[in-house]
Parts: C-alpha cells; structure tokens; sequence
C-alpha cells in the first residue's frame, strides 16, 4: 500500500485537489479552481523535471505534431508582444503551456505505470461523482423538508460559480462513468451500483439546464454508435442511464412538486429553445475582430479587452482563438485537433470487437473529448479552469493510450531542458498574476462594478474583463 502511495503520488495529490475544489468543501468557486489549476501545473512540471533527471521522458508527440505546436508557440509570442496589454496576453499563453504540461505529466505517469492507474483514475471518477451526486440529493431533500413554496434548482448545484461550469464537469465525466458497465469481468452488483449512480448524475446534467452539455453528450452517442460493436454499447448504456435520468427528474421535480404545491423555480423545461442566449453579440464582436486582425489576433485573452455586458469570452473555441490568436493559429490548432480525433477514431474502429480494458477506456475517453469539444462550440470550455483541467488530463490519457508503430523513445535531451525552462517561466509569470491580484479580489471587483456595472463575467478570474475603464 504505502509503496502504491509513493509511486502515484502525483495522481493522487491531483485527484485531492480536483475533489477539493470541485465544491465539497469551502475551497470552489472559479477563482479557487484558478488557484488549483496553477497548484496542479506546478506539480506537473516538476513530475516532468524529475523524469528528466531520471532519464525517464518519453516523446509522445510525432515530429509534425512538434512543428504545429511550435508554430502555436511563436504564433502566441508574435500575437501578445502585438497586443495592447503584453502582461495579459502571456499570462494567457502561460495558461495554454501549464496545461499543455498537465496533459504531459499525466501521459508520462500512464505510460510509466500503466493499467493500474487507468483503474485508479475511473475509481477516482466514480468517487467523485458518488459526492456530488449525494451533495446534490442531500440538498433536494433539505429543500422538499423546509416550509417554502419555491423550489429553485440552480440552489441545487453547489461547487462552481456557475451552473454551466457544473455542466461542463458533467460532459467530461459522463462518458468515463459508463467504463465499469462496459467491462465484462464486472460484478452484476457493480454494474448496478454504476448504472444507479450514471442515470442519478444525467438526472443532474438534466436539472441543471445546460444545453451544451446535453449537446455534447448527443454528438458523443451518435460519434460512439459509428464506431463499431463497442461503440453502440457504451451509447446503449448512455441512453438507457439518460432515460432513467429523465424518469427521476420529472418525479422528483414535475410530478412531486406538483403533489406537494411547490413551485419549481429555474425548471430545466424552459431551457428546450433555441435561444442563443445573446451569444450571436459575442460571436459578432469576434468576427469583427478577425476581420480587423486576421493574422494574428488581438492578443491572447484580448476579447476581455474590448468590454461588452455579455462575456469576456465568445462562447465559440473557434471564434475565440482565431479573434484572439489569428486565423494561422487557429487552422494549426484546429489541424492537431482534427488529426488526433481522425487517428483515435480509426483505431476504435479497428478494435470495435475488443473487450481489452484498456481499448474500452480509450472509447470512454474519446467520448469525453467529442462530447467537451462539441460543448466548446457553445460555451466556454477552454476558458473556465476546471474544465481546462479536465481537458488536459483526458487529452494527456488518450495521448499515453495511442498505439504506436515504434515504441515511444526518449526525447531529446536539448531541447526538452528548453521544454522545462519555457515551463517554469510560465509557471513563474502565473504566480506573479496570483500574488498580485488575488488578495485584492474583492476591491478589483468593486472597482470593475462600479465601472462598467452589470454581472460578472469569468475570464482568468471571476471577474474577467481586463479592458480598461472609460475615462
């Protein structure tokens, strides 16, 4: 035991932080989970310093994957010395680097230690659902107990500052969730145990209203049914938990409620339309923005500079980079993106018929990142820090599952110290940001209300706008 401990330390002092600040305790929220992303990122590049020293770093990446990220890099560099607040701008790029880091570690640490954390990391997936679920049914009971005649379901979702960052975690761990139901070996008690817990957490996704979790998740299920046997499975678990999921939801808060004379405020019902919710404003000042500076954007996080009373984001992956980081930096992000789904579909479809534990999980998390992509179309799911988490730890887990012709080799020595020193100043000018601004939270709140009003709209912090006030 205490030598599993020692050799997983790394996961399990992430999986304490993502359960933390996932809203089981005091320590959520989106300014928190920003705290814990930089804390998660540090480990991460100190898990590959260490790897390193050890001679342990294996090159995940091939030679023109390399070259696009190269020219991401240089891309960003060009496009925050352009943009009108340099500081910003690479803080935004150091974001993009810790993750790129997270993601890295994390494959490391499969490739090193292999089938045992693919189990550790569903056990962890299902832990951490199990308590939000119980968090979320502890508080709906506190709720039909109490003397009020409203119900407001939104007061359900404890742990983010924001009911479509529920969502968003919701799109991620959905797909990995159905894994135990898919393993054949599986105890019946397991699977039933699962099978409650999966249609309990869609009967959450669904009370929670966010559409983009609810579209993800359907362009998911339809990806998985293309791809062979294993496929159709996992979707068949999906939509028979998604059904049950529906059942518990109009019992728990249409039927009951109406029984009880309680009125069911923030009712998901109302969320079935095609509103967009003002997004087209957002997605109108992006492509204004793209027309005025195709080549290379305004500056990374650069849409926060130009206020406006909607968000400091577009809503829109697509939209966002290229108005932040040029229409060449897009089409590379976007070619390494469509590259990888290309090459991971391919494969699932090659092993359609296998019952492997690690083929199914491959499935699973393939799903998580079709279903979190098709969510970015709509929301902000690389922008918000939880969610940048996720992603870069199912990216980083698909990456170390990849079937390679060659086995995959240690990096060069060069060039990953240069790797390691673009890292650590990243990491660096991030704890610069945190100690400048996080103990002032509060009054560069007030400030930003009293100058431009209105809600707050999430960026880095909470309050994301970084245009500057009117004169």
């Amino acid at each position: 035991m205490l030598s599993t401990a020692k050799n997983h330390a790394f996961f399990f002092f992430c999986s304490a932080i993502l359960f933390i600040c996932a809203g089981t305790f005091e320590l959520s929220g989106h300014d928190f989970q920003r705290l814990a992303q930089f804390v998660i990122g540090v480990l991460s590049v100190l898990t590959l310093y260490w790897y390193s020293v050890k001679g342990l770093n294996t090159s995940v990446f091939k030679l023109g994957i390399k070259a696009a990220f190269l020219c991401i890099l240089m891309g960003g560099i060009l496009s925050s010395l352009a943009a009108h607040q340099p500081l910003w701008a690479f803080t935004e790029l150091s974001v993009l680097l810790l993750c790129s880091a997270i993601a890295s570690a994390f494959a490391q640490q499969r490739l090193i230690h292999g089938v045992q954390l693919d189990r550790l990391f569903i056990g962890f997936v299902v832990f951490i659902c199990t308590i939000k679920t119980l968090q979320f049914l502890s508080a709906t009971v506190a709720a039909f107990l109490t003397s009020t005649s409203t119900l407001d379901t939104d007061l359900l979702l404890e742990g983010f500052s924001n009911k479509r960052f529920y969502g968003q975690f919701q799109t991620f761990t959905l797909p990995l969730l159905a894994l135990p139901l898919l393993l054949v070996p599986a105890r019946r008690s397991i699977k039933a145990a699962i099978f409650i817990l999966l249609s309990l957490w869609w009967m959450i996704a669904i009370t929670g209203g966010t559409r983009g979790t609810w579209l993800g998740m359907a362009a998911a299920v339809i990806v998985a049914f293309c791809l062979g046997r294993a496929g159709r499975n996992w979707a068949g678990w999906q939509l028979a938990a998604a059904s049950a999921g529906l059942l518990l939801f109009l019992l728990l808060f249409s039927l009951l409620p109406a029984w009880l004379g309680i009125e069911i405020s923030n009712f998901a019902g109302e969320r079935l339309n095609t509103s967009l919710s003002a997004r087209e404003r957002l997605w109108q000042q992006a492509w204004t923005m793209i027309q005025e500076r195709p080549l290379l954007g305004f500056g990374p996080m650069h849409f926060a500079d130009i206020w406006n009373p909607v968000g400091a984001h577009p809503h829109q992956a697509i939209l966002q980079w290229a108005s932040e980081w040029g229409v060449p930096s897009t089409l590379c992000v976007a070619g390494m993106a469509g590259y990888g789904l290309v090459v991971t579909g391919l494969l699932l479809r090659k092993k359609a018929h296998s019952q492997e534990p690690v083929d199914l999980m491959r499935l699973c998390l393939f799903a998580s990142l079709v279903g979190a992509l098709t969510q970015a179309m709509v929301d902000g799911v690389i922008v918000m820090p939880y969610s940048q988490l996720w992603l870069a730890i199912i990216v980083g887990w698909l990456l170390a599952l990849h079937e390679r012709q060659i086995p995959a080799v240690s990096s060069n020595c060069v060039l990953d110290r240069m790797w390691l020193a673009c890292l650590l100043l990243a990491a660096g000018l991030i704890l610069y940001t945190i100690l400048r601004d996080f103990p002032h939270l509060e009054d560069l709140r007030q400030q930003s209300g009293q100058s431009f009003g209105g809600p707050f709209l999430p960026r880095f912090w909470l309050q994301g706008i970084i245009a500057h006030p009117p004169e």
